[in-house]
């Protein structure tokens, strides 16, 4: 299929402008807030949103609200933005504009892992408390391991990424791996982890696990880690979670086993106090996973909470063979 010859035009006069185009060169380097491009390009903010209108209407860049923030992206497929992707692959990088947006782009990012640490530290006495409920997380992550199994992975697909663990810990096991996550904030944490393991072909996106947008049988690898437990319709994540494990191809989820810790709802926020198997086994049968694997860790004290595994697939079609 090709771009009709005013599809072309369209595309390429709203690209054909300086700042335009500095905002594709930016976008293409990881997805930015409004307010982020606008300390960058040193533009006001009416200005630079009336740019992304354009490109936007264009069909070359995607918009995502954050809470009060707006986030953009390049868009991720279509004829349009393969025709800008080759062009801006054609850019001199050292441009001396394009060089001051680098720079002043690694100042925001500094700024913003700045901010994630300090977020952090502000959340680690929760993250530790959960933590102290259940086996190390040593254990938890060789048992992950495990049911993953070598790989190596076409696609890995992190759904609530989080601060990006599972991405460093299975990551190298794949050759493409992206995860996704509803906050800017964790999203941030786990661009520095990722970059931390030195970890290449790894996208971090704002996503949202009951609409990833993903193509279905996309991935060969797909994690949902202790998400499951905050969520209000966790069957819907799952339904989502398996439309995107290809054939031959594994669906690994990490959760609690049911349990009795009401003050983890009232304290923490989780909305479902734990899974059983039967429950977990019912809804990937549902969605047409089979072969499934539950793996059950049980809590370093009494009282505390065991960490279960689940795994399932989804078996290759036979191919038949020519008449």
């Amino acid at each position: 299929m090709k771009l009709r010859a005013s599809q072309a035009v369209d595309v390429l006069r709203a690209a054909g402008e300086p700042t335009r185009l500095r905002i594709l060169a930016l976008l293409a380097r990881e997805e930015l807030a409004v307010l982020e491009l606008c300390r960058v390009l040193d533009q006001s903010q009416p200005r630079v949103s009336r740019h992304l209108k354009l490109l936007a209407e264009a069909g070359l860049v995607e918009r995502f609200p954050d809470g009060a923030w707006v986030f953009y992206r390049l868009a991720g497929a279509g004829l349009a933005g393969e025709l800008i992707g080759e062009a801006l692959e054609r850019l001199d990088l050292s441009d001396p504009g394009l060089v001051r947006d680098a720079e002043r782009l690694k100042e925001v990012r500094a700024e913003r892992a700045d901010a994630a640490s300090e977020y952090f530290a502000r959340n680690a006495a929760r993250w530790d408390e959960i933590r102290s409920l259940y086996v190390a997380e040593a254990a938890v992550e060789k048992a992950i391991l495990r049911a993953a199994g070598p790989g190596p992975f076409r696609r890995l697909v992190d759904l609530g990424s989080g601060t990006g663990r599972m991405l460093t810990l299975l990551g190298p096991r794949a050759q493409q791996a992206l995860g996704l996550d509803l906050s800017q904030q964790m999203l941030n944490i786990a661009r520095n982890q990722v970059s931390e393991a030195g970890l290449e072909g790894c996208e971090l996106r704002h996503g949202d696990i009951f609409s990833t947008r993903l193509p279905d049988g996309s991935a060969d690898l797909v994690v949902v880690h202790q998400v499951l437990h905050y969520l209000a319709d966790p069957a819907a994540a799952v339904k989502e979670a398996a439309r995107i494990v290809a054939e031959g191809g594994k669906l690994l989820i990490v959760d609690f086993a049911p349990h009795a810790l009401e003050f983890l709802r009232e304290q923490h926020q989780h909305r479902r106090l734990g899974f059983s198997d039967s429950e977990m086994k019912r809804w990937l049968a549902s969605v047409g996973l089979g072969d499934v694997q539950a793996d059950a860790l049980p809590p370093a004290r009494d009282g505390g909470l065991t960490v279960k595994i689940w795994t399932a697939g989804r078996q290759a079609e036979r191919r038949r063979s020519a008449a």
